[in-house]
């Protein structure tokens, strides 16, 4: 009987009631999926049984997409939820912008062509005192232009224990040699000292480079060069010192996570070009900011691949933005640090808010957030959580059809208050209470 089974025709899966309302090229791509599955797994389906397999791949189709979702993990840079937030404010501000046309290339005075940069890079040299800036799409495009333009085929100088990998296994030695670098290795992988530079220098050197340890730390028996020895070394013999500095942080930050580290404007001081993340401790869009000297900030512009490496209106819209909250001091517009500089009273507000209209039952406790986006290793702030009776793996897996991410600690599932916004108190409360 198999071998005479005729599927239901296309034509007529798509007429059902069921399917309606779906998009037409949806229904049609997975209804054909789902009849060339059945017959390749010879599971002879009648129509009430493929269109329930349709509209299951429908919905699961929908569930892929792009939502939000709240972050009751701690981790205020989650990388994969999304990073640094934007402020309701600046985001109208940037709506009424990008939903007109705008003044991106055009000189409103002259009537002619301007610069689609001229705006923000003029905020950017008044926020960190430098000479010139230039923004391309991620740090680590940053550090290929300023390496293929400031150290094509000329050797570059870096510490053993400074060659680090970022996620998803890109490795600074990779991009450094892929940038047309010859990459000198000095020290060790704990300890590197200033003569270890000194010594390495040649006539073909043409940069020093700094990589701040963003996403690691080192204990124990170690010791790195700081950027105002090796800016004074590379000063005296007449070369460039270029600091990655990944993930560095503007404005205010709560004392113990500034403590040891490095602040932009002030480090900017040492070095000649300086580079860091739009979207990390500085909490506004993914971009890569180059700070510095005005001769080689124009070596970049004239580099061919700048152009292969360019933002976009949305990534200046929301940057000048971000930037213009750092000039007035607005720092409750950047959400990362607010959230990073909230006091453990106010977290506490907010989980005991929950506690009382949660049905579930939980005990408020406390703990450490992290920080998270590779940045700042080995540090984290003090927190409330809420651990919720039942098993753990289960109520974080339905929790998530909720779309609200929480973590497990302590063999209990936690929801924790110090990544969680004041406006979605009411969301998670009822999300979780809908379980």
């Amino acid at each position: 009987m198999n071998e005479n089974f005729r599927f239901t025709p296309i034509q007529k899966l798509l007429q059902n009631e069921a399917l309606k309302p779906y998009p037409h090229l949806l229904k049609v791509h997975f209804a054909r999926a789902i009849v060339a599955q059945c017959r390749k797994n010879k599971e002879f389906l009648d129509e009430n049984a493929l269109i329930l397999r349709i509209q299951d791949a429908l919905l699961k189709f929908d569930r892929r997409d792009f939502q939000s979702l709240i972050n009751a993990t701690g981790v205020i840079l989650h990388t994969n939820l999304g990073r640094s937030l934007i402020d309701k404010q600046s985001f109208e501000a940037c709506k009424n912008l990008l939903c007109s046309y705008s003044n991106l290339e055009f000189d409103l005075k002259s009537g002619k062509r301007g610069s689609r940069y001229g705006v923000v890079l003029e905020k950017l040299k008044i926020l960190f005192d430098c000479e010139d800036a230039l923004i391309v799409n991620n740090n680590a495009a940053a550090v290929f232009l300023v390496l293929n333009s400031l150290a094509r085929d000329a050797e570059l100088i870096t510490s053993k224990g400074e060659l680090v990998e970022i996620g998803g296994g890109f490795r600074m030695s990779e991009v450094i040699r892929a940038a047309g670098s010859r990459l000198i290795e000095v020290g060790t992988s704990n300890k590197t000292h200033l003569e270890d530079y000194a010594k390495a220098l040649s006539e073909s050197t043409a940069l020093i480079l700094k990589t701040h340890k963003s996403n690691f730390t080192l204990a124990g028996f170690h010791g790195e060069v700081g950027i105002e020895d090796l800016g004074a070394l590379a000063r005296k013999r007449g070369l460039w010192c270029y600091y990655d500095l990944g993930s560095g942080w503007c404005g205010k930050l709560e004392s113990s996570l500034a403590k040891n580290e490095p602040e932009i404007k002030k480090v900017l001081k040492h070095c000649d070009v300086l580079s860091f993340s739009g979207d990390k401790l500085f909490g506004s869009v993914q971009a890569g900011i180059i700070l510095g000297k005005s001769a080689l900030i124009d070596k970049m512009r004239q580099n061919q691949l700048l152009r292969m490496l360019r933002v976009d209106k949305i990534t200046l819209a929301f940057l000048n933005e971000s930037l213009r909250a750092y000039l007035e001091k607005s720092y409750a517009k950047i959400p990362t640090l607010k959230l990073l500089n909230d006091d453990l009273a106010a977290v506490k507000k907010k989980a005991l808010w929950a506690q009382a209209r949660l049905k579930i039952t939980s005990a408020l406790k406390t703990s450490r957030s992290l920080v998270g986006a590779g940045s700042m290793p080995g540090k984290s702030l003090p927190t409330a959580v809420l651990a919720l009776e039942g098993e753990a793996l289960c109520l974080q897996e339905r929790m998530r059809e909720k779309n609200i991410i929480a973590r497990v600690e302590d063999g209990r599932a936690v929801l924790d208050f110090r990544s969680v916004l004041e406006e979605e108190l009411e969301s998670l409360v009822g999300g979780i209470n809908a379980l």
